[in-house]
């Protein structure tokens, strides 16, 4: 009991009260839309009809929980048996990312009791039902991944077991690194759509694979980041030469993405919309050369990736700038309706903080009772 008592006292410690908290008050929001709708609770508009909660909470949110198939990527089809340590901790994150993601659309469609017509109202000339179906998938993917996890911290070892054999683990790899191809892609593809709305600094024919690279990039930056911060909240020593590699990985990935954005820019001629498009070439350059470029550079320096400091904060600016370039899509520079702009309501961003502070206390609690970092995956 006095265990019990301790891990609770710190699950509910400090952030792991606010967390809580915002958590709550984020659930209370929904239940508002829910009860009065998107029109009594967002500053949607016909011009403007995907906010933050699809951007946020949805694209941001894919892109953000792709450290859990680059992880498996690395660790079992690459076979770098390094990376192991981190798989467990990748795949709870992107579980609850995606879980989140889900909860996004959810709240996010006009009426939320038809998610469930993808499944049986197929439109496969679609990019919305291949994202709805991908998305669907993936997370089944990633529940059984994790399912390990709880059933050792159920006490039931054989079923762990079961689930870790190579019979059942490498096709749910395998599906999970197919799948987030293709969802990844399609949050891109949406776009494809509206040439006429979107600065063409970011649209662009292959903008569909953009978003893959970028997800490929900002999925190990988050892998590296949960590691840091978990090590350094539950006082374990941090794994550098494990935050080595995948800082070279994430430099190596930023340069596969921003080339092939810079190579396609100039191939269709818009170079010069760096310089000549306004707000959006100062959104450009803050994206790119800020928090594209700079940490890039700074993650190919040995001497930063000897330092978990110079790592953190590296991959920090890595993480901005896919947020940014997600909201640079999405709505910021995008051409203004004749009814002006739109900036979320409080509302909507009490939603999202409240959805992001739900997975931070769900992964505090999970690592606190289940044996997500308390583990050897060195085999």
């Amino acid at each position: 009991m006095a265990g019990e008592r301790k891990r609770d006292a710190k699950l509910l410690s400090g952030g792991g009260t606010l967390a809580l908290l915002l958590a709550i008050l984020g659930i209370g929001v929904a239940i508002y839309r829910l009860v009065f709708g998107l029109s009594a609770t967002t500053n949607l508009s016909d011009e403007y009809p995907w906010g933050l909660w699809i951007t946020f909470d949805v694209m941001i949110g894919v892109a953000l929980a792709a450290g859990g198939f680059t992880t498996t990527l690395a660790a079992y089809v690459l076979g770098w048996k390094k990376y192991k340590p981190v798989v467990r901790p990748a795949i709870l994150t992107a579980f609850l990312g995606y879980a989140l993601v889900t909860a996004g659309v959810f709240l996010d469609i006009g009426k939320p009791w038809t998610i469930w017509h993808a499944m049986i109202m197929w439109q496969p000339h679609s990019m919305l039902f291949e994202v709805a179906i991908c998305v669907m998938l993936y997370l089944t993917v990633l529940f059984l991944e994790f399912s390990p996890n709880l059933f050792e911290g159920l006490g039931m070892p054989g079923a762990a077991k079961f689930m870790r054999h190579p019979v059942v683990l490498w096709p749910l790899v395998i599906a999970g690194i197919i799948l987030s191809f293709g969802h990844q892609n399609s949050l891109g593809g949406l776009f494809l759509l509206m040439p006429h709305k979107l600065s063409h600094l970011w649209w662009s024919p292959l903008m569909n694979y953009w978003f893959y690279l970028s997800a490929f990039a900002v999925g190990l930056a988050m892998v590296s980041f949960e590691t840091i911060v978990s090590h350094r909240t539950f006082k374990m020593e941090q794994p550098l030469p494990l935050l080595d590699g995948l800082a070279r990985g994430t430099a190596i990935a930023l340069a596969v993405y921003l080339g092939a954005r810079f190579i396609d820019l100039a191939a269709r001629g818009n170079l010069g919309l760096i310089a000549s498009s306004g707000k959006a070439s100062a959104l450009f350059l803050i994206e790119v050369v800020g928090l594209g470029i700079v940490p890039m550079l700074l993650l190919f320096s040995p001497g930063v990736r000897k330092s978990v400091d110079g790592i953190l904060w590296s991959q920090v600016l890595v993480i901005s700038g896919v947020i940014l370039n997600r909201f640079n899509v999405a709505f910021l520079t995008q051409a203004t309706g004749a009814t002006g702009g739109y900036f979320p309501a409080l509302s909507e961003i009490a939603l999202s903080v409240g959805l992001v502070s739900l997975a931070v206390f769900a992964y505090r609690a999970a690592v606190l009772y289940l044996p997500i970092m308390s583990h050897d995956e060195a085999h």
